[in-house]
């Protein structure tokens, strides 16, 4: 897999020569194009035609981020892998499988909150096993007899606002969530959510680019013309293994602190450059990190676990295999 590169200051990225060259305050800077996979653009860059070219050339995916840390956009080469057959296939399953598909999303979600949340349970934060209990033995009943999309999605919010408040119990009082605020974030921890989030929807934008599947044509939420719907889908069941584990290691660890890394204004609040860093360093080591496939009998990165669920969706649309997205405790 390539390397991403983040650029988080102001200034101009271009093509020279066969490598690219970020100029910033007058100077230079030179960075080797080989094995780069993706580029984060986090500030005010200017970019032109020329180096987009020199991209598409080495099939390098570009994502905009706004000043509030929130995805803008994504720039990527002509896409290369293109399947008619399992174009038709995948709008199929949308007409009629696509609770289904949905459906496996969902326990995907339920089943990686509660391994997050059991974590802390097994070290005396008995404070969470009620909602541990909820999931396991009510919601997942109410999930698994779901009629429509929905009431699977007001499910699905069910779970993530349960996660939010059970936060009290192992988060210092500051990082305490009261109300999910996105655009823009309005105190720490949303700050801290929206971009994980971000970030890990531009990965899977990423990994979905490198398969044969449609990024307009999703399961879970509605297909939209504004965004990629399907990598909603696909970064769902891993958000609280990838972006939610780390938040929490970055708080508990104090490696991430309110006075020192956030930007705060009467209506907003987002991670200064510092804070960024920390957070993007610390989000880049988790999702590099490896798990152990029983399946393909080796270990493979959470980024690789991405890319492998997408195939698994590809196996169920065309070859009606089981589609079970990636659950932290289960063996494979």
């Amino acid at each position: 897999m390539g390397k991403t590169k983040y650029i988080l200051s102001d200034g101009e990225l271009k093509r020279k020569d066969n490598s690219l060259c970020f100029r910033k305050d007058g100077k230079n800077n030179y960075i080797p194009i080989e094995n780069i996979n993706e580029i984060y653009l986090l500030n005010e860059t200017s970019i032109n035609t020329k180096l987009l070219d020199f991209l598409s050339q080495h099939k390098i995916v570009l994502h905009f981020f706004n000043y509030y840390g929130n995805y803008s956009g994504s720039y990527y080469p002509r896409e290369a892998y293109i399947s008619g057959r399992l174009l038709i296939a995948q709008v199929d399953a949308y007409k009629y499988r696509r609770m289904e598909i949905a459906r496996a999303i969902v326990r995907g979600i339920l089943e990686n909150i509660h391994e997050v949340l059991y974590h802390y349970y097994k070290h005396d934060k008995k404070e969470v096993k009620p909602y541990l209990d909820y999931i396991k033995n009510e919601l997942s009943i109410k999930i698994e007899n779901s009629t429509n999309i929905k009431e699977l999605l007001s499910y699905e919010g069910e779970l993530w606002q349960g996660l939010y408040y059970n936060f009290r119990y192992f988060l210092e009082e500051d990082f305490i969530i009261n109300k999910r605020v996105k655009r823009p974030p309005d105190n720490p921890i949303n700050a801290l959510i929206s971009f994980g989030n971000s970030l890990l929807y531009t990965k899977t934008i990423a990994a979905i680019y490198k398969t044969h599947l449609n990024q307009s044509i999703s399961y879970l939420h509605e297909p939209s013309e504004s965004r990629f719907s399907l990598s909603l889908d696909m970064c769902e069941v891993f958000k609280p293994i990838i972006v939610f584990k780390t938040i929490f290691e970055l708080v508990n660890n104090k490696k991430i602190k309110v006075e020192k890394h956030f930007v705060r204004e009467l209506n907003y609040c987002i991670l200064n450059e510092e804070g960024k860093k920390i957070f993007i360093q610390a989000f880049e080591d988790r999702i590099e990190s490896k798990i152990r496939n029983e399946k393909l009998k080796r270990h493979v990165s959470y980024r690789t676990q991405i890319k492998l669920d997408c195939y698994k969706l590809i196996k169920y649309i065309l070859e009606d295999k089981k589609f079970e997205p990636f659950n932290l405790g289960r063996k494979y």
